[in-house]
């Protein structure tokens, strides 16, 4: 530390000099300060972001993970299962497969007389699998030759193509068990022997999920074209490591189709590649990712999105006016919810609901003034580029500039409020990666893609997925629904 001056020692002048040093030192330890303060509150900011305020997943969270806080308002639904649905509770069956008689004795054992007609008091079933077991079937191509020497020879069925083989039945197990249920291919493999003595190699179990792919691509492709002429389509993305380097899963989802797609890139140079979205005129539901944006359609935000983001800026910035915004999306949703509760509900088109709207949007916009008093923009002082806006800022700019794209679940009753459709599809592939680690070869990938794409749109639509499957490696797949 630097010894002081003896200040009796000192004249006027110099001790002039000295107090203007000390205040410029004492100015320039003050802006360090508030520099250093900065820095640590964005670092605690980000330390303090879990699944349940930010876009993080929740395997991100570790072991400190947050409480469970749901934000959907008490009391407004019983517990238990809701009215519609179908549940599925055993019940017993009118026609059973195999009933087993309980005798009793021929005579009483209290008399010793002999006991009149016996009848069912009382009959329990029980639900179990049979003794699974492979079969081997065994095909004789018979010969014969004329007497005038021409050679008949019978031909052996599509796809008994060798001296030994798999039938569409194992080899759709296979690929239902480690294509659509990520179970990892070693397993795949040892399941196959411990359910059904059948031992497979791990190689025909990826053998299986190629030629899978191979025969459901068209299918696909028209899953795809059918998503992007649909009203209403949800879209997202998320990584995927494949032959050790970062690639990106795009997924096209409706209510009843299910579209996967694998590329090195995650943008526009995507889009363009995969050729869907480019031809898509509906309403896009997505997170509000920029090259969403640049696509010439329709646009709906996700606000769950928006709802974590608040519900940081609520608790870890006590920012008053987001409070009041989580308050008003979640009502306006729960409106919204009560207009549609029957599907497309005539109720949509009525002078009140369009007046709680009106009135919803100009509340929007108010807390949004408000919002905007609370966090001025920073201004450009002499610096190339935009300077750098807090969190709260850029929420605000965003909820502003696209306030239309942030309200269109209340605007249109086929537009949902959230993207979870999306999000949804996306959480299944997450699980493969996390068993496997992840794709050793971008064709491995490419054909993950295409069996999950046809399982999630045919289970989507009610079939059986497994059926599907069996009839895919028949060579007839069930095509679904387009429409």
């Amino acid at each position: 530390m630097q010894e002081l001056p003896n200040l009796s020692e000192l004249s006027h002048s110099e001790k002039d000099g000295l107090i203007r040093s000390l205040r410029s030192m004492l100015g320039s330890q003050a802006k360090q300060i508030t520099v250093l303060q900065s820095q640590v509150a964005d670092l605690q900011a980000k330390l303090n972001k879990n699944s349940r305020n930010s876009s993080k997943p929740p395997s991100s969270d570790g072991l400190k993970k947050p409480a469970p806080k749901s934000l959907r308002v008490a009391g407004k639904k019983p517990n238990g299962g809701q009215n519609g649905h179908t549940g599925s509770t055993l019940r017993q069956a009118t026609q059973p497969d195999k009933i087993v008689v309980h005798g009793i004795p021929d005579q009483c054992q209290a008399c010793h007389q002999e006991l009149p007609f016996a009848y069912v008091v009382a009959s329990r079933q029980v639900f179990d699998l049979p003794v699974l077991q492979f079969e081997v079937t065994e095909h004789h191509a018979m010969q014969a030759i004329c007497h005038c020497g021409h050679v008949h020879t019978a031909e052996f069925p599509a796809g008994v193509n060798a001296a030994v083989q798999y039938g569409p039945r194992a080899q759709a197990a296979m690929v239902h068990l480690n294509q659509n249920h990520a179970v990892s291919v070693q397993r795949t493999a040892a399941l196959m022997e411990d359910l059904f003595g059948l031992p497979v190699s791990q190689a025909t179990v990826l053998k299986a999920a190629m030629t899978s792919a191979d025969i459901l691509q068209p299918t696909v492709d028209a899953i795809g074209q059918a998503a992007v002429n649909a009203d209403v389509l949800h879209a997202d993305e998320t990584g995927l490591r494949v032959a050790k380097k970062l690639h990106w899963l795009h997924v096209l989802a409706t209510d009843t189709l299910t579209w996967m797609g694998c590329h090195p890139k995650r943008g526009g140079e995507a889009f363009d590649a995969l050729a869907l979205l480019g031809q898509f005129k509906g309403v896009l539901v997505h997170d509000g990712w920029l090259p969403y944006k640049a696509l010439a359609c329709q646009h709906a935000l996700c606000n769950a999105h928006h709802l974590r983001e608040l519900t940081y800026l609520l608790e870890e910035l006590d920012q008053a006016w987001a409070g009041d915004m989580i308050e008003l999306l979640t009502h306006a949703n729960h409106l919204d919810n009560l207009n549609c509760a029957d599907g497309h509900s005539p109720k949509y088109s009525s002078r009140k609901y369009q007046a709680d709207v009106r009135e919803l949007r100009d509340l929007y916009e108010a807390i949004l003034a408000q919002a905007q008093t609370d966090n001025p923009v920073v201004p450009s002082i002499g610096k190339r580029g935009r300077p750098k806006q807090s969190k709260a800022t850029n929420l605000i700019g965003r909820l502003f500039e696209y306030a239309d794209d942030v309200w269109r679940f209340m605007t249109r009753p086929d537009v949902p409020f959230t993207n979870n459709l999306a999000e949804q599809t996306v959480r299944m592939p997450k699980v493969k990666q996390k068993v496997s680690g992840c794709f050793r070869t971008l064709s491995g990938a490419q054909a993950y893609c295409v069996v999950r794409s046809y399982c999630a749109t045919m289970q989507k639509q009610g079939a059986n997925v497994f059926e599907s499957l069996v009839a895919a490696f028949k060579g007839a797949p069930h095509q679904p629904c387009f429409g």
